[in-house]
């Protein structure tokens, strides 16, 4: 049976809308970044991010989301996504993945970025590069005539090619009004399969990439994700709007 799939087409104007959105979100996490070393808390960050948010008009759209009780996840190492901020202090060696969401008069845009806590080991650093890696390869493939699939071969073949893991059970998704329509963008898959991908559509692409196997489970919080061998994870994560003139990220931090 052909899945079919209910797909917000965007028009610039609201593309706009998300980009300011997108433009608070990146200008946060570059705040953050400044703030990452040894001896923070993850919560520490979390007041930090919400505070931010709020100050420029907007709100954190993870915070209740589905009984979620914070404004950013933050998962730490082993864990992969939705971690809950807490107040043991960061330590050297670790890292961390930021994530949020924020809402800016009615429009979202989502982001998460990985952390390195002062010194990293060389296997933890060779893992952030190459997951970032994945997400702007991904990226360029995010074009009008492609398809889901485009996006997820690309980066499941350069990250396996690498030695590493693609996380199945989480996706990147669509994204406008609400944080996740109909749209599901895994980070796997075979060439010219999927949905087509058409001007005005807007999705997120967050590879969640691996040291071990991309198998996960579920704590006991029934949220925070994480490697079921205890081995390292990153995600890097933007918002990207599929236009005439190529994918753009609505999220980018370069630009702020």
């Amino acid at each position: 049976m052909k899945v079919k799939y209910l797909v917000d087409i965007k028009s610039k104007k609201q593309i706009g809308y998300m980009a300011a959105a997108g433009k608070i979100l990146a200008s946060c996490h570059k705040e953050i970044s400044k703030m990452i070393k040894p001896g923070i808390t993850t919560m520490e960050i979390d007041k930090f991010a919400e505070q931010y948010i709020n100050e420029h008009g907007a709100k954190a759209e993870q915070k209740g989301y589905m009984g979620f009780p914070y404004a950013t996840c933050a998962s730490l190492n082993d864990e992969i996504c939705h971690g809950f901020p807490n107040h043991k202090p960061l330590k050297e060696g670790d890292i961390v993945t930021i994530d949020m969401v924020v809402n800016l008069n009615g429009w979202l845009a989502d982001s998460a970025w990985s952390y390195a806590v002062g010194k990293i080991s060389k296997e933890a650093e060779d893992l952030m590069d190459v997951t970032k890696q994945c997400l702007y390869l991904g990226i360029k493939k995010a074009v009008v005539g492609n398809r889901i699939g485009d996006i997820g071969h690309e980066i499941q073949s350069y990250a396996e090619a690498k030695g590493y893991s693609v996380v199945r059970d989480f996706t990147g998704h669509g994204i406008g009004r609400i944080m996740h329509d109909d749209v599901e963008v895994p980070h796997y898959g075979r060439p010219g399969r999927g949905l087509r991908l058409k001007e005005g559509m807007v999705i997120t692409i967050e590879p969640m990439i691996n040291i071990g196997s991309y198998k996960t489970k579920i704590d006991s919080n029934e949220w925070t994700a994480r490697t079921i061998d205890g081995s390292l994870s990153a995600q890097y994560e933007h918002t990207i709007a599929i236009t005439e003139n190529g994918p753009l990220i609505l999220t980018d931090q370069d630009n702020i």
